[in-house]
């Protein structure tokens, strides 16, 4: 049986990358591009650097610099209605997950209007919007070659996973050293992420030979060097490693698709305004517990290609070491507990029906190799309220 793999048409990977972007541009026969980004970046001067590259190519631009972390609908307005009242025809993508997210979306909806609800999973989106040219700045998302992206529906306070070909960027210009700058939580949260990625492609229901490659490659680089990135932001031989098991993370996942770790963590996000990679982290040891009674070979895959455990490891020892490694990653990263982050007790359990609902709605759970029901959900993220095993380890 064959699976499809879907990849940006273009890719620069290594140092300098980004100032590719005036060549890809004119590859592609783009001539005006509204750069999408974040303040930050401007702040930093990495926006200023890439339109410095697009004029050094004879290309002008413009930027749109007011997306915001966990993008949601009305923060996306501003940026559709400049894409619809201009006359781009591309959209490069500066920043982490949210605003290449943002810039997927302002593609689509800028071109074929509507609202962002109109394109939520399961419909595919398969018609093309503005061409984006992707340029990640964390080592986490992956989302510089996903055929995904996730808005909030603010009104309903829930993460809209969208997905098909019309998100996947033209052009993925990934240069880890625009990552060096990254504090040590954002590094730690998006590492994580990349790390769940990687794992949850490996383990999906949709994997593949091709998938698999990805993901074992993404996990034999992340994990030795997500720890040395969070203590040491400038050591760039693990900065590389990081940002292209990232890039790798994500190419596996986009054609694997995620598990039940990320179906439970939109909700969480969604209600509680925890980032996308950080409640990754929180679900993360939990979640695995409980599914790998279904795929244990392959999760002390998982473990021996993070370096968790050894070769000649059997699975069931794998396996435990795998989750010890997991709960001590959190603790040495500084992962807080739901409690730690600022969520209400009362809230957080009255809410666990629509949680366990929204989870299932997004498709992900599905994919899991233990598919659980709603009732299972709700027990999974109970244990999030008291994690034993995390607190002996703060201890």
């Amino acid at each position: 049986m064959s699976a499809q793999v879907i990849l940006p048409r273009v890719m620069h990977v290594g140092a300098d990358a980004s100032l590719k972007a005036g060549e890809v541009l004119v590859v592609l026969g783009c001539s005006r591009p509204l750069i999408v980004t974040d303040p930050m970046m401007v702040k930093l001067g990495y926006a200023a650097t890439v339109q410095d590259a697009l004029a050094a190519a004879g290309i002008a631009s413009d930027v749109f610099a007011d997306t915001v972390p966990e993008p949601t609908e009305s923060s996306i307005v501003a940026g559709v209605e400049q894409v619809r009242h201009g006359s781009y025809d591309a959209i490069i993508a500066l920043g982490g997950g949210s605003p290449i997210d943002s810039a997927k979306a302002i593609a689509i909806l800028g071109k074929h209007g509507g609202v962002i609800r109109d394109y939520k999973f399961p419909r595919q989106v398969n018609e093309a919007g503005l061409p984006i040219i992707a340029i990640p700045t964390t080592a986490g998302t992956g989302s510089e070659c996903t055929r995904f992206t996730i808005i909030t529906d603010e009104a309903n306070d829930e993460k809209l996973l969208c997905v098909g070909l019309g998100f996947m960027p033209i052009a993925a210009l990934v240069d880890y050293k625009l990552t060096v700058s990254v504090p040590a939580r954002t590094t730690a949260d998006t590492g994580i992420d990349a790390m769940t990625h990687a794992m949850e492609a490996y383990v999906s229901r949709k994997a593949s030979a091709y998938s698999d490659s990805q993901a074992i490659a993404a996990m034999r680089l992340i994990g030795p060097n997500l720890r040395t990135v969070y203590h040491d932001g400038n050591d760039q031989p693990a900065r590389e490693a990081m940002m292209l098991g990232a890039t790798l993370a994500g190419i596996a996942f986009s054609n694997a698709s995620v598990a039940l770790v990320h179906g439970m963590s939109r909700p969480i996000g969604a209600f509680f305004h925890v980032p996308h990679g950080l409640s990754n982290a929180m679900l993360l040891p939990s979640v695995t517990a409980w599914s790998i009674p279904a795929a244990s070979a392959r999760y002390a895959d998982c473990a021996r290609f993070l370096g968790a455990a050894e070769l000649r490891d059997d699975d069931a020892t794998a396996n435990a070491k795998l989750i010890d490694f997991l709960y001590a990653i959190n603790a040495e990263l500084q992962v807080p507990t739901l409690a730690e982050f600022g969520a209400q007790h009362a809230r957080f359990f009255e809410l666990l029906p629509t949680m366990a609902e929204q989870a299932l709605a997004s498709g992900s759970p599905g994919n899991n190799p233990r598919v659980p029901s709603a009732d299972e959900i709700i027990d999974i993220y109970k244990t999030l309220w008291v994690e034993p095993q995390q607190e002996a380890l703060r201890a």
